[in-house]
């Protein structure tokens, strides 16, 4: 009984390190007064895809403030 113990044990201290880790990324995705959708991390992230497949992004409109050239 304690062999199959012992087997188990790092299997549940994985199991327990995943779940808080999941926990931690939805609440701070989704958290109190966090509105990722205005912020600036999925412009950032958008580029980082982009530049990792070896492709150039190109802007549709131009940001606000600034005019096409």
């Amino acid at each position: 009984m304690i062999t199959e113990m012992t087997h188990l044990k790092p299997m549940m201290v994985a199991v327990i390190v995943a779940v808080v880790a999941q926990t931690a990324i939805l609440f701070n995705d989704f958290g109190l007064g966090n509105d990722s959708h205005r912020s600036g991390s999925a412009t950032m992230i958008t580029a980082a895809a982009v530049s990792r497949a070896g492709a150039i992004e190109i802007p549709s409109e131009p940001p606000v403030g600034r005019t096409a050239s």
